[in-house]
């Protein structure tokens, strides 16, 4: 093949491969189940395939490191579960994104978050400029959870799921619109940032 013949576009049906990653490692932390709830909207969208990254299987020297670093570098797109601690987010996760630098460029990022009264906006105000210094795209709607221990029940189950069911499908809608220009955007043009 001649090398300066762009590698195929992928088609625009193929699945959108979506790293969601569990950003605190706490004992006893809510994340789980922000997660399962997330993930379960992301099964139902037929344009993601969704993967969980948990920050707490990627410190090192845990086993499962190198393991992150392939779905990380394999993602088409983010989506970053955080709580906010101390008005920010936490320190694993922060450790999880300094890591890593060209997985992120150019790939699209969104946000789920969850907390005390600002259900973690801040920390995903924090995480938008350190991943523009990435070169990576954060889309604009998030998915928030003031009180978020309040709002589900002991099984893990929203309470009144309406408003956190269309705001990740609005979510989800523009993260694969910024993937899949992305992806062909990087498949056309590789990205040298």
């Amino acid at each position: 093949m001649d090398p300066n013949t762009p590698a195929p576009t992928p088609s625009a049906d193929v699945p959108l491969k979506v790293a969601v990653i569990l950003g605190s490692n706490r004992v006893g932390r809510f994340g789980p189940v922000v997660a399962e709830w997330f993930l379960g909207r992301a099964a139902g969208h037929p344009d993601i395939e969704a993967e969980l990254v948990d920050v707490a299987d990627t410190e090192p020297p845990a086993p499962g490191a190198p393991e992150a670093t392939r779905r990380l570098a394999g993602a088409d797109a983010f989506v970053v579960l955080t709580p906010e601690y101390n008005h920010s987010y936490p320190a694993p996760l922060k450790s999880l994104i300094d890591r890593h630098f060209t997985e992120w460029q150019a790939k699209p990022v969104a946000f789920v978050s969850y907390g005390g009264i600002s259900g973690g906006l801040r920390a995903v105000e924090h995480l938008r400029q350190v991943f523009a210094e990435l070169h990576a795209v954060s889309v604009r709607d998030t998915v928030s959870f003031p009180n978020a221990g309040a709002l589900f029940d002991d099984r893990g189950v929203l309470a009144d799921p309406v408003e956190a069911d269309g705001a990740s499908k609005r979510m989800l809608d523009q993260l694969v619109w910024w993937g899949r220009a992305l992806r062909e955007a990087r498949t056309r043009h590789p990205y040298g940032g």
